[in-house]
């Protein structure tokens, strides 16, 4: 077909459409809705993607985490005296996989507990973190004011501590806390520091938590253990528990990126020697990052896939309707024909048609599709101003990921759902388009 002719047949077309427009319109909404929702739905699926795959880059590409895990009840398990459950990560641990394994550049304890803090009339519950002066790169912490812990703090065994910003903002609502005489428990800590924002992190299976870093406080953690010791008592109904636990995490730093898998290999060997039960997780975000990337790629296919149920829905509609504009043109095509047209030239005719139709949808569709992000931030902002009630407690951990989630539209979903609007058109007009061309002319022009 020549350009010329092309031009014609779509002017032809565009001419016969427009002679039922409200039709054609509804018609062509089906297209429409079917584009937008395959690309929506993509760029929902790439959002919640990226922020999953932003909590676990947070953890460090690079980084190794290991964690003390309690075993399950009825498991065995080592006991200090008065029988006391002992489990997890010691110090040795972190004294061996530090001098034993070469790849290894920094490696940093932690210990940690829920406590409340209390400053005059203020009180907050917060998770009490003994830590050493690499925890604030280590975790991406910035420092809103004063200082973090230093190695003299640890050698000194200071009773400083740093607040995390949520825990500043609760207890010192007037006033500057750097200074200030923090209550834990029955002891007291000066604040040195007060850390920025942070995003919290998403839990990973069960062997890590989800993580508030703005509900922390962070102690010397020589200090812990000499305030604090690493047996400790809960109440309880009827009388105390307790546990005994030297490290709740070890986080172990390499240089590259080709080092972290075979190191946390060497971490899991060395480890299971010297723990007869399973009371240790070794987390590698690297891996994470892997299946997350995985499972990106199957939330698309399925997400696209649902999506494009709707596509088909409106093609359906398009081979409707075109089969009743071949029943309602039957005596215009018998002309046609009776005027030297072939079947070939017919079918070109329908074919440009549906062709438009499903075209214009399409890039209407493609239209919508861009506005994705901000319709959800419409949605977003509804649902937090007036379905839910945020102002009565803290969200949840589902209700605060949808906060926070902003759907990010894939370039490459664009041509891909235009292109499938435009083959659903060519697919589903061939079947209207072929029963125009086969027929017969001289019944077609005694069609009334």
């Amino acid at each position: 077909m020549s350009f010329s002719r092309l031009i014609r047949t779509v002017q032809l077309g565009l001419k016969s459409l427009m002679l039922h427009k409200l039709r054609s319109g509804l018609t062509m909404l089906g297209i429409v809705f079917g584009v937008f929702s395959v690309i929506a739905m993509l760029a929902i699926g790439e959002g919640a993607s990226a922020q999953a795959q932003k909590q676990i880059v947070a953890l460090g590409a690079t980084n190794i985490i290991v964690r003390s895990i309690k075993p399950v009840e009825g498991s065995s398990s080592d006991t200090s005296q008065g029988g006391t459950p002992r489990y997890g990560l010691l110090r040795s641990d972190f004294r061996r996989l530090t001098k034993t394994i070469p790849t290894v550049l920094d490696a940093i304890p932690i210990r940690e507990l829920p406590r409340e803090a209390r400053f005059l009339r203020h009180t907050m519950n917060c998770r009490l973190v003994g830590c050493t002066a690499e925890y604030v790169a280590i975790n991406h912490l910035g420092l809103l004011k004063g200082r973090f812990l230093t190695d003299a703090d640890q050698q000194n065994l200071a009773n400083v501590v740093v607040l995390a910003s949520d825990v500043a903002t609760k207890l010192f609502p007037t006033e500057d806390p750097l200074g200030k005489a923090l209550q834990v428990d029955s002891m007291y800590y000066t604040v040195i520091g007060v850390t920025a924002d942070r995003t919290p992190s998403a839990g990973i299976g069960g062997s890590l938590a989800a993580q508030d870093f703005n509900k922390d406080l962070y102690i010397p953690i020589n200090t812990f253990r000499v305030r604090l010791g690493d047996q400790i008592f809960t109440p309880k109904q009827g009388g105390m528990d307790s546990e005994y636990v030297e490290l709740n995490q070890i986080t172990l730093s390499v240089k590259t990126v080709d080092d972290v898998l075979k190191t946390a290999d060497a971490v899991r060997g060395t480890l299971e020697k010297f723990h007869t039960q399973k009371d240790f997780a070794v987390v590698v975000p690297l891996e994470l990052l892997k299946q997350a990337d995985q499972l990106r790629q199957i939330f698309n296919i399925v997400l696209g896939s649902i999506a494009a149920i709707s596509l088909i829905v409106g093609g359906i509609g398009i081979m409707n309707i075109m089969l009743a504009t071949v029943t309602e043109r039957t005596r215009e095509i018998g002309i046609r024909r009776a005027l030297g047209a072939r079947q070939r030239d017919i079918i070109e005719q329908f074919l440009t048609e549906t062709v438009v139709l499903s075209g214009s949808g399409g890039l209407l569709g493609v239209g919508l599709g861009l506005m994705t992000p901000y319709a959800f931030l419409l949605i977003r902002w509804v649902t937090f101003n007036f379905i839910l009630d945020t102002k009565r407690g803290t969200l949840s951990e589902t209700t605060r990921m949808f906060s926070e989630m902003q759907p990010t539209v894939a370039l490459w979903s664009l041509p891909l759902a235009f292109g499938i609007s435009v083959g659903i058109g060519i697919l589903f007009g061939l079947y209207p388009a072929h029963a125009a061309a086969k027929l017969d002319p001289i019944e077609a022009l005694r069609h009334e």
